[in-house]
Order: structure tokens, then C-alpha cells, then sequence
């Protein structure tokens, strides 16, 4: 149960992301896949967080939390 959001991050990453490039080296495959982060974080909207990103998610709670 822990692992289920890793999984689906996992998946995610390979599906939309690695599956798709054909990376010639290490260092593309290392700055492609941070672009990915980036993105899935900052601007890819999840139904799970009511099609909020998780940086949406993560400084709404920080910001109440910091003024509580």
C-alpha cells in the first residue's frame, strides 16, 4: 500500500517518458528525464490531487501550515 504512488510515478515515467525516447547517452537520458520531473511535477495536472499538480498540492499545504 506504501508503494502505490511510487509505482504509479514509475510507470508514468516509463510510459511517457522512456518508452518513447531512444536515448544515445547517459547524460541525454539524465537531462531528458529531469525535463520529465519538471514537468510532471509543475505542470501535468492529476486526478488525484483534483487536477492540481503536485507542486500546486505541496505549497497550498506549505503555505497553511507555515501560517498556522
Amino acid at each position: 500500500r506504501d508503494n502505490v504512488v511510487v509505482e504509479h510515478l514509475w510507470r508514468s515515467l516509463k510510459y511517457e517518458e522512456v518508452y518513447l525516447r531512444a536515448y544515445g547517452e547517459v547524460s541525454e537520458a539524465r537531462e531528458s528525464i529531469g525535463r520529465y520531473f519538471a514537468f510532471y511535477n509543475g505542470k501535468r495536472p492529476h486526478s488525484s490531487l483534483g487536477a492540481k499538480t503536485p507542486d500546486q498540492m505541496y505549497f497550498d499545504n506549505l503555505r497553511i501550515a507555515m501560517a498556522a
